[in-house]
């Protein structure tokens, strides 16, 4: 999986936010606030195409939570990103 081509992620003040730069992205009404985890996730997809294990691997690496924590943590923000058409599921 890896992020679209198109969509970048930006720090406003405490908050990140996905920021649609294609004409074609820039079509879609809505907005993704990301917390620090999802930021950093979004960012090691947006570098390489990432299985959903090497991305639990590598939250794991980052913070101190649960395998099972990381695990859902993870699906979820997959599901979101795909379901707003923002991920090429490429693994």
């Amino acid at each position: 999986m890896k992020i679209k081509e198109g969509f970048v992620v930006r720090k406003l003040g405490t908050q990140y936010v996905v920021v649609a730069l294609s004409n074609e992205a820039s079509q879609l009404n809505y907005l993704i606030k990301l917390n620090e985890i999802g930021a950093f996730m979004w960012e090691i997809l947006a570098k390489k195409d990432t299985s959903k294990e090497e991305l639990v691997k590598e939250v794991l690496k980052e913070y101190d939570a649960s395998e099972e924590q990381v695990t859902n943590d993870v699906n979820e923000f997959i599901s979101i990103l795909k379901e707003k058409k923002i991920l090429k599921d490429e693994k």
